[in-house]
């Protein structure tokens, strides 16, 4: 009986100089299997860079706007064509199309009975596909159920980006329009003939202090 004891108190007391030992090596110091020290070092993470843009794609956008309306919007973007477009169903109200090209011109215009068209003359062009180069990056964020990295570039828009898929999830303007993506479709391009602004359009002159009523609807 003595001998199991005194063989239980040895085990234990060797585990406890092994114990004490361990407490008292520095915190950076780790054992390999292979008995061999290293130093553990933790290399930081690098900064979440937002996706470029593709060259072509569809998206569908749910839009909150400042005037507590809302809108969708059928957005169809074509760098290598150098248009945007986007299809606004009002409220409860008109379809407006809104035709931005990289000339700096675009074209807002209504079809069927009463149709109007104002041309504003914005003076640069369509977004570039890097146009999220050099923006901050605020950390992450869940929204619209997404957890999303967070980028804002100077104080005119802030940009929500799925972490997993990399696909835009939410982008919201500093005037406080929010718009929220349904659907991303990389690839999909609007047939020419539907971009191509009506003949009465071309019947007043461009606005070039952008004050379009229509554009504004």
């Amino acid at each position: 009986m003595t001998t199991h004891i005194d063989n239980g108190i040895k085990t234990a007391f060797q585990a406890f100089s092994i114990l004490i030992f361990l407490l008292q090596l520095p915190n950076h110091v780790a054992f390999h299997t292979n008995n061999e020290p290293w130093l553990t070092t933790t290399e930081p993470e690098p900064t979440p860079t937002p996706t470029p843009w593709p060259e072509q794609f569809h998206a569908l956008l749910y839009m909150n706007l400042t005037t507590t309306h809302l809108q969708l919007s059928d957005l169809w973007y074509d760098w290598p064509k150098g248009r945007n477009v986007n299809i606004f169903q009002k409220q409860l109200g008109i379809v407006l199309y809104d035709i931005e090209w990289n000339n700096g011109t675009s074209f807002y215009y209504t079809l069927g009975a009463n149709a109007q068209c104002q041309t504003v003359d914005f003076g640069v062009g369509i977004p570039r596909p890097d146009f999220l180069d050099g923006a901050h990056y605020l950390g992450r964020v869940v929204t619209d159920g997404f957890l999303c990295d967070v980028w804002e570039k100077v104080d005119f828009i802030w940009y929500y980006e799925d972490v997993v898929t990399k696909r835009p999830v939410r982008w919201d303007f500093y005037d406080g329009i929010s718009s929220h993506v349904m659907t991303f479709e990389i690839g999909a391009v609007l047939p020419d003939l539907v971009v191509q602004a009506p003949a009465y359009c071309f019947t007043e002159p461009a606005d070039e202090n952008a004050s379009s009523t229509l554009a504004k609807v």
